[in-house]
């Protein structure tokens, strides 16, 4: 994975729609020609298979052939590989070492990409992640609201500890549209965000609105840059696509 460009997507809380945004980034980015790997490294709550309604092809390699989407998306969740509804109850060393096993045993082939889809929080999946596959840059999804700026605070001092590089902030659930007059309603709340991006003087790069249906296409497997094209959805998603090429 020498030239492989390696892109953490992280959120310093849960509930902000990060996988989300891993998993679309890595959707556009293969709709764009390039060759894309997306690893699941949140190991307890594993989301990305469901996301993409994906599974492990049959194989007789000595290597884990992962999942395919579409012709240039390569997948791989630990939720491939677990019974359904079984918890991963692992201390630090064996999710160390789950990373290195994910990165050295999945048959990942050529990539221009890795999206690497990180739990919320700055513990060890994100420390062995630094450590293991030394992301090129790294993504914090965030929302509008105080609390989750707190949290996106220390995620990014995180980053900068490691000497890492914040590519940008992408503001999840940034409003809703009110579907009877069409204005904007800001549900969390407007502005942590901006104030994030200016103390940090990093890029704010996205603002991805509210839309119930996305809810619903994630739970069907359907990727919203896919299934809702010609939206402020695919719009912004285009946003973060740019950023990345601009490495």
């Amino acid at each position: 994975m020498e030239k492989t460009k390696k892109i953490a997507v992280m959120s310093g809380k849960g509930g902000v729609g990060k996988t989300t945004v891993a998993v679309n980034l890595a959707v556009a980015l293969a709709a764009e020609g390039y060759h894309v790997g997306l690893l699941d490294l949140d190991l307890h709550g594993p989301n990305v298979q469901r996301m993409l309604g994906v599974s492990l092809p049959p194989s007789e390699s000595e290597k884990i052939v992962p999942a395919k989407y579409g012709d240039s998306l390569k997948v791989f969740s630990l939720a491939m590989i677990l019974q359904e509804g079984a918890p991963v109850i692992w201390r630090g060393p064996l999710k160390h070492k789950a990373i290195e096993q994910l990165t050295r045993d999945v048959e990942w082939g050529d990539l221009d990409y890795l999206v690497c889809d990180l739990p919320p929080g700055t513990g060890d999946e994100a420390l062995s992640t630094f450590q293991i596959i030394k992301p090129d840059a790294v993504i914090i999804v965030s929302t509008p609201q105080k609390v989750a700026g707190d949290d996106v605070r220390r995620a990014i001092n995180f980053v900068k500890r490691l000497n890492g590089r914040v590519l940008g902030l992408v503001e999840n659930m940034s409003y809703l549209i009110c579907p009877s007059c069409g204005e904007k309603i800001y549900v969390f709340g407007k502005g942590e965000t901006e104030k994030l991006s200016e103390e940090f003087r990093i890029p704010l790069i996205a603002r991805i609105p509210m839309d119930p249906e996305v809810v619903s296409l994630s739970d069907e497997g359907k990727p919203a840059v896919v299934y809702k094209r010609g939206t402020t959805i695919e719009e912004e998603f285009k946003k973060i696509v740019e950023k990345v090429l601009s490495l």
